[in-house]
């Protein structure tokens, strides 16, 4: 009997963060730094918002692309923290999960064989996006020595005449990288140059630690030009309500609608409910949990650089990004061995691109007891192996 599975999909790549979660089940006392999940349950009074949705009977579909409160609700958020005026008839589009909305984006904008300049290293989705989508991801690699900024010089070298899209996603997963305006300008005076469309993944962009965040959209020429994915799982603890959305251009929003229908009917009712409180009243608890894992950002890298994992200083989202380099070891056995031998699970850095290979990626959004039981285990396992090599200040 033949082979049914496409060759498309064997050939893509599994995800590198899914085998040490599939390795951490079969065990017991594991302490996870895995997981890109806040640590917190989802503020009282948008869960409130959701159950009187249920009550109220609202258990029909919405609209294809999301209910017209929560669309209504987007536009005001984004004209009020960034000044941007979109459209929540034709420009507004409510997903399930930024995932969704990715694919769509990519869906949308490219052909069979089209290019699209991955930054990395980047959410283990973003490749695999564009080649579900049909299109070519072409890596863009970052290095810590340049704090992972991208350049424009590094956009530039990778162009060719297929490309069609630029996927940046800063605040960065992994690496907790914030672009600087000046590196946002020159994506897009490459962009301009060459007419090509910017993705922007922005759903960390409220979580951010002594820098500030700037919406890739607000960028001179650039609004008609971008699309900017965010979404409530992140900034709001709402990763199980699965709420994303997309704002764009109508023509580019228009097409990711149209693939939407087909795929999705709407994104869930309840949720979309919960949504719109969040966006509308949540700012305090927004700044709430931000203010914590601020403080265990600053935990966790100061241990990392105690024990002589250079740790470059990651200024959003919540993850930290150290290098176990001198270690000897490469990134997947280091996580591996440290998995097996005292139940501590981090995430290989080459799992999201080459270019984060002899890294790991370890999330603050965990609590704070789990940041002191994870600290503590990884210096017994550095201890047992003879690796314990404070620095006297960080490398990077």
């Amino acid at each position: 009997m033949r082979d049914f599975v496409a060759s498309s999909v064997q050939k893509m790549r599994p995800s590198g963060i899914r085998r040490y979660f599939d390795i951490a089940a079969t065990m017991d006392d594991v302490v996870t730094l895995g997981i890109g999940e806040p640590g917190f349950t989802t503020p009282a009074h948008i869960m409130h918002a959701a159950v009187h949705s249920l009550e109220a009977g609202n258990t029909a579909y919405t609209s294809n692309a999301g209910s017209y409160e929560l669309r209504c609700a987007v536009t005001r958020y984004m004209e009020r923290l960034y000044g941007l005026h979109y459209n929540p008839d034709n420009q507004v589009l409510i997903t399930v999960g930024v995932s969704e909305a990715l694919w769509l984006a990519m869906k949308a904008l490219l052909d069979p064989g089209d290019e699209v300049l991955v930054v990395e290293p980047c959410f283990v989705a973003n490749a695999a996006a564009v080649e579900m989508a049909g299109g070519v991801p072409v890596s863009v690699p970052t290095y810590v020595e340049h704090e992972f900024q991208v350049t424009g010089a590094d956009l530039e070298a990778r162009i060719t005449p297929r490309t069609r899209v630029i996927l940046i996603s800063y605040p960065n997963n992994p690496t907790g990288a914030v672009l600087t305006r000046e590196h946002m300008a020159q994506v897009a005076a490459v962009a301009e140059k060459y007419d090509l469309v910017v993705i922007s993944d922005e759903i960390y962009e409220r979580l951010v630690y002594g820098v500030p965040h700037t919406c890739f959209a607000t960028l001179p020429g650039m609004l008609e030009r971008t699309v900017t994915l965010s979404g409530m799982s992140k900034s709001y603890a709402m990763t199980g309500w699965r709420i994303g959305y997309a704002v764009a251009p109508a023509p580019i929003l228009e097409a990711m609608k149209k693939l939407h229908q087909y795929l999705i009917m709407s994104a869930p009712t309840m949720s979309q409910a919960a949504s719109v409180r969040a966006l509308d009243f949540g700012e305090e608890d927004v700044e709430y949990m931000r203010q914590r894992y601020d403080r265990r950002r600053r935990l966790l890298v100061s241990g990392f650089n105690q024990m002589g994992l250079a740790c470059f200083e990651p200024r959003g989202a919540f993850y930290a990004f150290p290098s176990i380099a001198g270690t000897g070891m490469t990134d997947e056995d280091f996580c591996e061995r440290l998995l097996l031998e005292d139940r501590l699970a981090l995430i290989p850095g080459s799992a999201f691109g080459a270019s984060g290979d002899g890294f790991v990626r370890a999330s603050y959004a965990s609590s704070d007891d789990n940041i002191d039981q994870a600290l503590e285990r990884l210096g017994r396992f550095m201890q047992r192996h003879g690796l314990l090599q404070p620095l006297a200040v960080p490398a990077y």
